[in-house]
């Protein structure tokens, strides 16, 4: 979430398109393509993203408040979009009016970072209300709620906050911002919420959907993360989250990260099993910047194609084009979309590959079956029952055939809602079903003899409507209802089949009138089973490197000598520095020497004891790629409040002035292995830093790219400095080069 912006005075907005009054979407072919970023059709800036697909079976995205165009000034109040294929989009209007808002809203308050979901019968938008009339003071951010009967409203404000303003421990008021829903299996509803100050933290929801209960839980530390999203795979609770600064212009290092559990309150560890909530706190890696000109990659929501393909829609920073309009205002931020994998049991984009510029397979949004039956009935084989169609909405109970067969790996789709006391489902090759039993409260697939069934929620609304994804991948199929499709399943089941699925498919529905829509059968996707390779050390460079065995290299330079750092028994200890060179101070010392051309690794081991919890702010000692004191990539483990944290921060002369921000590359511990994969881009000559961290030595975390122009010559150095007190050395075992 844009924490750090203003959202300025509010004007005049555009009322939204209902969905009702607009036509069946003519989605892409299967096999089209499209570029980052999405949103360039009707917005310079579409920060904060979330995609839901609507019963009319268009998908509609969400941002935070913001001007959409350079120059406009107009400050949009939750602009919004639709698209039929999720590559071409149009702005179909704001959320809210010019005067509209909540009683406990001040004048001016702007909307931030929405979430909507499907709760019950309605949708519901979660929103962070930036100021609100509990404090003259502002920064008194609250969660407010809107309600709807379609996704393009009208919306309605509940009366009062979804979360209140929190008084901080140390003054003022904690940042409750940046919502995300989630229902569990059971049917409960959680909130996410939180940011740097105050951390992240869930509470259960209503069963409106409408105001917190019980009590919260902290689930991610502060000083470290925001912008949650969680979503439920294969038992896993996995809670997404951005790390780093949203909006430092061309030096933005924001990035996602992710951590499961098997409980939506947690805790959640990441792949090293390294608690979120941790002082020395844990996130694997999802999203990070790649070197293209892709940078500060964060804030994600998620979405699932018609092929059973996620996706994950975030905003990022073109490099070249960092601000809205004047240098220092608001930061520009395109809604990007890239495909999410997952690679032994942890999601990633692109393989491990990160933001995508070029052309890329887009999403699978039509397959060969695509039916919202706006011709009636036409294309269907068979009738048995009673059925009949109504603006676009089949209705009726028996069994209704389809005449387009199918075969081989599949995933088909129904936005359903049964009989209360009867059932609704899928027939898939004339002899497979899968059922919402509401009047038994299961979910049940049967193959012949074979059958497997899972529990609906207590208190489940036939009436409310849900979606039920079927997969057949082989022998094997799973099968899912969701409210809305976004990794919030009510129930889930799998049934190893008697043999491989071939022939028509069928709605079926017994026990009163049960509502069809949204019928699709798409091939199904094939899942990435394989990392994109990460750098690796080759043969080691002697002649570049230095075991600090016997003095300091001769090839060793100094910018700023500090005479305290020594060299004996195999190490360099170095005093850290009360100095930094971070901004126009630049009084760090600093201690390069030359790098070897092309590519390279270069390592280091760096003690430094930073203890937990404590606040010893910027204490720091790692490596750095260096051209001047305005110009480098610091990487290093350093105390940031209560945290301590791997920050690889980088700084760039920009507008006439220093400007940093920081991308953060795993955990440190108190002993933390460093390295710096240095790339040379073939075609513009610039030189790629991509910073890993390592526990052990062994397993390495690896994080963003930033990148120097091609006219320079970074040379690499090591550094300790940002605070003197309380007084401690950082030990440098070797620095290493390999190629």
């Amino acid at each position: 979430m844009g924490h750090l912006r203003r959202a300025g005075a509010l004007a005049a907005v555009i009322g939204l398109v209902l969905a009702g009054t607009a036509s069946a979407p003519a989605a892409a072919a299967p096999d089209s393509r499209y570029r980052n970023p999405v949103s360039a059709g009707f917005a310079d800036t579409f920060a904060d993203p979330v995609i839901v697909r609507g019963e009319d079976g268009f998908w509609y995205a969400y941002g935070t408040t913001d001007p959409l165009r350079e120059g406009e000034g107009t400050f949009h109040r939750v602009p919004t979009a639709r698209s039929a294929d999720l590559v071409d989009w149009t702005y179909v209007g704001d959320a809210f009016g010019a005067d509209q808002r909540p009683a406990y809203a001040a004048p001016g308050a702007g909307f931030w970072a929405p979430d909507v979901r499907r709760v019950g019968d309605r949708w519901v938008m979660y929103v962070t209300v930036t100021d609100t009339t509990v404090s003259p003071d502002g920064g008194d951010f609250a969660v407010g709620a809107a309600t709807a009967p379609t996704p393009t409203g009208p919306w309605t404000f509940a009366d009062e906050p979804v979360v209140a303003p929190r008084p901080g421990g140390g003054g003022g008021w904690l940042w409750t911002i940046d919502p995300s829903q989630f229902t569990d299996v059971d049917g409960r509803h959680y909130l996410y919420y939180g940011s740097y100050y105050g951390g992240i933290s869930v509470t259960e929801l209503s069963a409106d959907g409408l105001r917190a209960v019980g009590t919260p839980t902290l689930v991610a530390v502060d000083n470290k993360f925001e912008g949650s999203y969680v979503l439920r795979r294969d038992g896993w609770y996995y809670l997404f989250a951005s790390t780093a600064n949203c909006c430092a212009g061309p030096a933005t290092g924001y990035s996602v990260h992710v951590g499961r559990s098997r409980s939506p309150r947690g805790p959640f560890v990441d792949r090293d099993g390294i608690p979120l909530t941790a002082s020395r706190a844990g996130g694997t890696p999802v999203l990070a910047q790649n070197g293209n000109r892709w940078i500060g990659t964060g804030h994600n929501g998620f979405l699932t194609d018609l092929s059973g393909q996620d996706w994950i829609v975030y905003h990022a920073i073109d490099r070249a084009d960092p601000y809205l309009d004047e240098p220092f205002g608001i930061n520009e931020r395109p809604m990007l979309l890239d495909r999410l994998d997952w690679i032994d049991g942890w999601p990633t984009v692109n393989a491990g590959a990160g933001p995508s510029d070029g052309a890329r397979p887009a999403p699978v949004t039509t397959g060969r079956m695509d039916e919202r039956f706006d011709a009636g009935l036409a294309g269907w084989r068979h009738t048995a029952g009673d059925w009949r169609v109504t603006d676009g909405r089949l209705t009726g109970a028996g069994t209704l055939t389809s005449r387009t067969t199918i075969g081989g790996d599949v995933r088909a789709e129904a936005d359903l809602r049964p009989a209360a006391a009867g059932t609704a489902g899928l027939t898939l090759g004339d002899r497979v079903s899968v059922r919402v039993d509401a009047a038994a409260g299961r979910l049940v697939a049967r193959d012949g003899a074979r059958t497997a069934s899972a529990p609906l929620p207590a208190g489940f609304d036939a009436a409310a409507g849900h979606n039920l994804a079927v997969e057949v991948r082989g022998r094997q199929l799973t099968a899912e209802l969701s409210p809305a499709r976004l990794g919030d399943q009510v129930a889930t089941l799998s049934l190893r089949l008697d043999r491989p699925v071939v022939g028509r498919v069928a709605l079926t529905a017994t026990g009163g009138d049960a509502g069809f829509d949204n019928v699709s059968v798409a091939r199904l996707h094939r899942p990435v089973r394989h990392a994109v390779p990460e750098p690796r050390a080759g043969g080691l460079l002697p002649a570049y490197s230095d075991e600090f065995t016997d003095g300091l290299d001769p090839a060793w330079r100094w910018v700023r000598p500090d005479a305290a750092a020594t060299v004996s028994g195999g190490a360099l200890r170095w005093p850290v520095q009360g100095a930094d060179l971070t901004g126009t101070g630049n009084t760090a010392g600093v201690l390069l020497r030359d790098a070897p051309t092309g590519d390279y690794v270069v390592e280091t081991k760096v003690t430094l004891d930073l203890g937990e919890e404590t606040v010893r702010n910027y204490q720091q000692a790692g490596l750095v790629a260096y051209v001047d004191d305005d110009r480098f990539a610091r990487l290093a483990q350093v105390a940031i409040w209560n945290t301590r944290q791997v920050e690889y921060g980088y700084e760039l002369p920009f507008a006439g002035q220093p400007v940093y921000g920081g991308n953060i590359v795993g955990t440190p511990a108190t002993t933390t292995w460093l390295r710096l994969a240095h790339r040379v881009d073939p075609a513009t000559g610039e030189h790629e830093f991509r910073a890993g961290s390592s526990r052990d030595g062994r397993n390495w975390t690896w994080g963003g790219v930033w990148t120097f122009p091609a006219d320079t010559t970074p040379r690499i150095g090591l550094v300790a400095h940002g605070g003197a007190e309380p007084a401690l050395t950082a030990r440098f075992d070797y620095v290493r080069f390999h190629r």
